[in-house]
C-alpha cells in the first residue's frame, strides 16, 4: 500500500506541490469552523453565525471558477499568490473589526472568499506534468484526497489549539498567514512557473458545457450541504456537553476516518466505470450520516464521526476522475474549480440550514440536515446515469495532454475532444 504513494512522492516536486498546496488550502478548510468560533466568541447566534459561514461558502463559490478560468488562460503564478494575498487580508479584516459594523464584517468575509486561490484545480493540472505514467496520475489523485482529510483531521485541532491559547480572532490571522506561505511555496515551483494549459475553443460556458460534468455537480452539492451542517451541528453538540474541545476531536474523527478510507481506496486499481463506483461510494456516505441523528455520548458519537467520514475521501477521488472523462479539453483547472464552487454552495446551504435546525429541533436536527444531503446526493447521481454514462471525449489517448490522465486505469477513458 505505502510503495505507491511513496513511488508517487519520490517523483520531483511531487512532495513540495502537495505540501504547499496541502498549506495553501488550510484556510479554505478551516475557515467555516474558524468563522463559526469568532462569531459565537464574539456574542452572534448560531444563526448569525451559520450566515457569515454561508457566505465565505458562496463567495468562495463565486470566485473559484472565475480564478479557475483565469488560471487556464494566465497560468498560475499571476493568479494563485495575489489571490491568496488578498483573501488573507480580508479574513484579517474580519478579525479587527469583529461583528460591529456588521455589514463590514460581511465584506471582508466575501472578499477573503472571494479571493481563495484555486490551488485544488491548479495541483490536479500538473500532476501529468509531473508524474507521467497514468497509473502514477491515478493514485496521485488518491493521495490528494487523503491529503484533504490530513488537513481536516489537524486542522480543526489547530484552530482549538490558537483559540485555546490566544483567541478565534488570532486563529483567524495565523492560518490565513500560514495559507499565503503554501501559495507561495507552490506558484514558486518550476511546474506551476511553467504550465500553461491546453488550447479551448471559446465559449462562455466553459466547462459546464458538459452534462456529464453538471450531473456531477448536482450531486456534490448535496455531498456539500451535508459537510457544511456538520461544522455548525458540532458546535451545538459540544455546547449540548459543556466542552468546546468536544468539537475540535468531532471534526478531527471525521477527518481520521476519511484519512483511513482514502488510503485504502487509493491502494489498489478498480476495474470498471468510476461513474458506477462513485454511486455506490456515496450511497455509503450517506448511510454513514444518518447515525448522527442519535446524538449519543462524546465517546460513541466521536466513533461515528469517524465511520461517516469514511467514504468521503474515496467519493472525492472518485469524483476526480469522473470530472476528467467529462470536461472539455482546455478547462482542467475551470472544471476542478467548478467542482470546489458546487461543493462550497453546498456546504453554505448546510451550514445556513443547521443553524435554524439547532433552535428548531435542537442538536439531531441539525445532524439530520447532513444525512438528508447525503440521500439527495445519491438520487442525484441515480436520476443522471444515462447522462453520466456518456465520458465528454472520444477514444484519443494524446500523450502528455493536459486532460489524459487515467487512460491505462479507468476503461473508457478518452482525451482529445475539443470543447
Amino acid at each position: 500500500m505505502a510503495a505507491g504513494y511513496l513511488d508517487v512522492l519520490r517523483a520531483r516536486h511531487a512532495t513540495r506541490l502537495l505540501t504547499g498546496t496541502l498549506v495553501g488550502r488550510l484556510p479554505s478548510g478551516t475557515a467555516h469552523i474558524a468563522i463559526v468560533l469568532f462569531t459565537r466568541a464574539e456574542g452572534g447566534s448560531y444563526t448569525l453565525a451559520g450566515a457569515l459561514a454561508a457566505a465565505y461558502g458562496l463567495a468562495t463559490a463565486v470566485g473559484q471558477p472565475l480564478l479557475g478560468r483565469a488560471v487556464d488562460l494566465h497560468g498560475q503564478p499571476r493568479v494563485q499568490l495575489p489571490a491568496a494575498v488578498l483573501s488573507a487580508l480580508g479574513m484579517a479584516l474580519f478579525a479587527l473589526v469583529g461583528l460591529d459594523p456588521l455589514p463590514l464584517a460581511c465584506l471582508a468575509v466575501v472578499i477573503a472568499g472571494v479571493c481563495t486561490p484555486p490551488l485544488e484545480g491548479g495541483l490536479r493540472a500538473l500532476w501529468p506534468t509531473v508524474l507521467g505514467p497514468q497509473d502514477r496520475v491515478h493514485r496521485a489523485y488518491a493521495m490528494d484526497a487523503v491529503a484533504q482529510e490530513i488537513m481536516f483531521t489537524l486542522g480543526p485541532l489547530l484552530v482549538t489549539v490558537l483559540v485555546a491559547l490566544w483567541s478565534p480572532a488570532v486563529a483567524l490571522v495565523v492560518i490565513n498567514a500560514i495559507g499565503v506561505l503554501g501559495a507561495l511555496s507552490v506558484v514558486l515551483s518550476e511546474p506551476s512557473r511553467t504550465w500553461r494549459s491546453a488550447p479551448r475553443e471559446a465559449h462562455w460556458l466553459g466547462a459546464l458545457r458538459s452534462p456529464g460534468l453538471l450531473a456531477l455537480l448536482g450531486s456534490f452539492f448535496f455531498v456539500g450541504t451535508a459537510l457544511g451542517s456538520i461544522t455548525v451541528a458540532g458546535v451545538a453538540y459540544a455546547d449540548d456537553h459543556g466542552d468546546a474541545s468536544v468539537y475540535g476531536w468531532l471534526m478531527a474523527a471525521l477527518g481520521l476516518g476519511a484519512l483511513i478510507g482514502g488510503v485504502v481506496y487509493g491502494a489498489r486499481q478498480w476495474a470498471g466505470a468510476p461513474e458506477r463506483r462513485l454511486r455506490v461510494i456515496v450511497a455509503l456516505l450517506a448511510l454513514g450520516y444518518l447515525p448522527l441523528t442519535l446524538t449519543p455520548g462524546v465517546a460513541a458519537m466521536t466513533g461515528l464521526a469517524a465511520l461517516a467520514g469514511v467514504f468521503l475521501a474515496p467519493a472525492i477521488a472518485c469524483s476526480f476522475i469522473v470530472v476528467d472523462r467529462h470536461a472539455p479539453r482546455g478547462t482542467v483547472t475551470e472544471a476542478f474549480s467548478w467542482l470546489v464552487t458546487t461543493f462550497g454552495v453546498g456546504a453554505a446551504a448546510g451550514t445556513a440550514l443547521a443553524g435554524p435546525a439547532v433552535e428548531l429541533g435542537g442538536t439531531a436536527w441539525s445532524f439530520g440536515v447532513a444525512g438528508a444531503g447525503g440521500v439527495a446526493a445519491l438520487v442525484v447521481l441515480l436520476a443522471t446515469g444515462g447522462v453520466l454514462a456518456v465520458p465528454a471525449r472520444t477514444p484519443t489517448v494524446v500523450t502528455g495532454s493536459e486532460n489524459d490522465r487515467n487512460g491505462a486505469v479507468e476503461p473508457g477513458f478518452s482525451s482529445g475532444h475539443k470543447a
